[in-house]
């Protein structure tokens, strides 16, 4: 684990804020009474992406005020629309996925309430209502699958601490409390 830094995310972001407005690196070491290296190791990848995206951002910039006016009010339109379509499509991602996450536990909790012994007609019923509630769950799931699928770049690379194995008991009730108590 590294070892933690001398100085506060504030800090930080003021040394990243004055590197970009032009104040050297040696400079800002000797400020902030950190190594060269250290301010290089913390923010050279970041300011380099940075610094990408501002230099698309301003080209972009330079090409939308060189369109006439009616151009620009239909870009900005068309901007507009897009961003619009973006945050749908990721609401319908996260909606999807709440949806089957909520199906798949509910499909869980009818699966544990069946009967040990097989060949029972009255279990063929709820094995179909489980089938049923897991390929909505499977349907739900596939715009945030998708979403996710295409953004796999910007995902964290560490898998969240596990949360331990909890026991889901058969009784619907219980069960709904415990669910609710995981939804938090």
């Amino acid at each position: 684990m590294p070892r933690p830094s001398k100085l506060t995310d504030s800090q930080w972001f003021e040394i990243e804020r004055r590197h970009l407005a032009g104040e050297s690196i040696r400079s800002l070491a000797r400020t902030f009474k950190v190594s060269h290296s250290t301010i290089v190791e913390k923010i050279s990848d970041r300011l380099t992406g940075l610094r990408t995206v501002a230099k698309s951002l301003a080209d972009a910039e330079l090409a939308f005020v060189a369109l006439p006016v009616s151009d620009q009010v239909a870009v900005r339109s068309l901007t507009d629309e897009l961003k619009l379509i973006s945050t749908h499509i990721a609401s319908a991602g996260k909606y999807g996925s709440m949806t089957a996450h909520r199906l798949s536990a509910l499909a869980y909790m009818q699966s544990a309430k069946l009967k040990a012994t097989t060949g029972h007609a009255e279990n063929a019923g709820a094995l179909k209502n489980i089938m049923t509630m897991t390929k909505g769950a499977n349907e739900a799931a596939v715009i945030g699958l998708n979403l996710l699928s295409t953004s796999k770049d910007l995902l964290p690379t560490k898998a969240p601490p596990p949360i331990g194995d909890v026991e889901i008991p058969t009784d619907p009730v219980e069960a709904a409390r415990v669910y609710k108590e995981l939804l938090g």
